[in-house]
Parts: structure tokens; C-alpha cells; sequence
């Protein structure tokens, strides 16, 4: 994807949230740019420096990426953390039923090579998989598969590979900042249970479900899950505003 999934939901927040969705090196109009998570990484540090404080979204591979910021940076830089529909580890095995639904590690793995060879096939099933079962959008959604089509296959492959190789399984229980993990009830990608796992993990965590969604709430609920950012962006604040009062405390005592 590119940062384009996120228009919508920017322009229903509106002026009280300044939006930055970046197109991520491989993807966009960072297809030549070097397809990598560590390069996504500091793209997202370097946007992250210049903001106080920001929220960070991250959807699918997105999360993964946030999970590897905050695995290298730490949360010092962050208000919160929102990933949307995505397991820490994609293989799964006898310890782990978390991973994508419904496939073998085999299968998983598999998937690779048809990047290249089967790129239409590959983006039919994307479109398939992105939202609930039976949703117009599977059918309809034109600018979302021309979006997929124009991916560059050759820069996409490598970070494919790399995605299902890792596992930030042990990045999540030192989030230490507020955390909402949003899921969609009727995901085709992931088990809701792995948004529970999260919290579960994570001290400051909640989960937030999406009845009517899969893997993309914020396309196929868009208002739902704006309303959703802004009752979590307000009991931010809230926490921040104690957190400070608390350090105050603490230093004068």
C-alpha cells in the first residue's frame, strides 16, 4: 500500500488532527527508495523527530514497522500507539495459532515467489482478504486494486520475505504508553483473538473491535474508527496531563 489508505480517514478527522500518512520506501512514491524496514523505520523516526509527542498508526505491515520503531527507539518519542489488524508473527506453529488464518508456515512461505509470477492473481486475493466476507467493497473497490496493480513486484518480494520472517512477539510487553489495538470482528487475515493477545501483553493496552469490518476498519468503518481515534486521542491526553502532574509530585517531594 501507500499512505493513500489513510486519506479518508484523514479528511473525517479534520482540522483538530494533523495527519501524516508517508508512503513507506518500496511503496508509493518511494518505490526506488530502498525496500527495507529498516529504512521504513527511519522514515517514520524522521517524520516522529519533528512532532511532539504524535500518535502512531500503523495497519498491517504498517504495525510491524511501528513494533520495529519502537523496538529500536523506544516510546520516549510517542503519546500512544494504534495498530490496526496485524499479528506480531505471521508463521504459525504448534505454539503459536496467531499467525495468518488459516495457513500452514508452508503456505505462508510459498506466497513469496508468487509475487512476481502471479502479481494479478496476488492482488485479487489481496482485495478478497482486505475486508469482511461478502463486502461490496472485495467487488468494487477500483482505485484500491489499481493502487495494488501499480506496485513494483521486484521491490515488494524483499520486504514480503522479511515480514514473515520476523517476530515482535517480545517488543509488546514493553510498550509502556497507551495502546489501542484495533481488530475487525470478521477478519479473514487474523483471529481477533490475536488483538486480545496484544493486550493481554502490553500494560497499558485495550483492544477496540470492529463488528461490521475485517482486516481494513478504517476503510470499511471509517467513521467508526475516527470516532474510535478520537475517544482514544482524548483519554490520552487525559493520561498524559496525570503522568505530568505525577512527575511534578515526584520531583518535589
Amino acid at each position: 500500500m501507500n499512505g493513500g489508505a489513510f486519506d479518508e480517514v484523514a479528511v473525517r478527522l479534520g482540522p483538530d488532527f494533523d495527519c501524516h500518512a508517508p508512503d513507506l520506501p518500496g511503496h508509493g512514491a518511494r518505490e526506488q527508495d530502498e525496500p527495507s524496514f529498516t529504512r521504513c523505520v527511519e522514515v517514520v523516526a524522521e517524520i516522529i523527530d519533528r512532532l511532539d509527542h504524535p500518535i502512531l498508526v500503523g495497519w498491517s505491515m504498517g504495525a510491524t514497522v511501528a513494533w520495529q520503531y519502537l523496538a529500536r527507539h523506544g516510546t520516549a518519542g510517542l503519546a500512544a500507539l494504534v495498530t490496526i489488524d496485524m499479528s506480531p508473527r505471521l508463521l504459525p506453529d504448534k505454539h503459536w495459532a496467531f499467525g495468518l488464518s488459516g495457513q500452514s508456515a508452508d503456505a505462508v512461505l510459498s506466497t513469496s515467489s508468487k509475487f512476481e509470477l502471479q502479481w494479478r492473481h496476488v492482488v485479487n486475493s489481496i482485495l478478497r482478504n482486505m475486508y469482511a466476507p461478502g463486502s461490496a467493497l472485495a467487488a468494487g473497490d477500483e482505485k484500491m486494486q489499481a493502487r495494488l496493480l501499480r506496485q513494483n513486484t521486484a521491490t515488494l518480494r524483499p520486504m514480503w520475505d522479511k515480514l514473515v520472517s520476523l517476530d515482535e512477539r517480545s517488543t509488546i510487553a514493553g510498550i509502556d504508553i497507551p495502546y489501542l489495538v484495533c481488530a475487525g470482528e470478521h477478519s479473514q487475515l487474523y483471529d481477533p483473538g490475536v488483538a486480545h493477545w496484544i493486550a493481554q501483553q502490553a500494560p497499558m493496552a485495550e483492544v477496540q473491535m470492529f463488528p461490521n469490518s475485517g482486516h481494513s476498519p478504517h476503510l470499511e468503518e471509517p467513521e467508526a474508527f475516527c470516532n474510535a481515534i478520537r475517544r482514544f486521542a482524548m483519554s490520552r491526553k487525559s493520561w498524559r496531563k496525570t503522568a505530568e502532574t505525577d512527575q511534578k509530585k515526584t520531583m518535589t517531594r
